[in-house]
């Protein structure tokens, strides 16, 4: 971790965080696997609304091929607890989206994510979503 950015100071970093979050959700949006594979590390897993496990090439490969595309993704503020080369990530969202050609009405979700500053960036590591009934 010696090439984290320390010249940051913590609100920095928080800004950041928060700014590479919003990029990732934009790249998921566009179905741009490119840009979403460098913000998701190699481990990344994602809890679905559903309870189901996802590691980052499922994830991503499902978005690649169409089985799952995000039609809207609208956070709100995002929350930070920063610690050191650690962060945790929480907000709520407006999430639209198609899982297997069947449209799921737009709803809101608690979001929850875990971020490690690794290769020179900050990458998100485990990725939850809650359903808010």
């Amino acid at each position: 971790m010696s090439d984290f950015n320390a010249a940051l100071n913590e609100e920095q970093q928080m800004d950041l965080l928060r700014h590479t979050e919003r990029s990732r959700l934009r790249a998921l949006v566009a179905a741009d696997t490119q840009a979403a594979r460098a913000l998701h590390a190699d481990d990344f897993q994602l809890i679905t609304p559903v309870g189901s496990m996802l590691s980052r090439e499922q994830y991503l490969g499902a978005i690649a091929s169409g089985h799952m595309r995000y039609v809207s993704w609208e956070p709100e503020a995002i929350s930070v607890c920063l610690y050191g080369t650690a962060a945790v990530l929480r907000y709520q969202a407006q999430l639209e989206i198609v899982f297997g050609g069947h449209a799921v009405p737009r709803a809101r979700y608690w979001h929850m994510d875990s971020y490690e500053w690794r290769d020179g960036r900050w990458q998100a590591v485990w990725s939850q979503a809650t359903a808010i009934r």
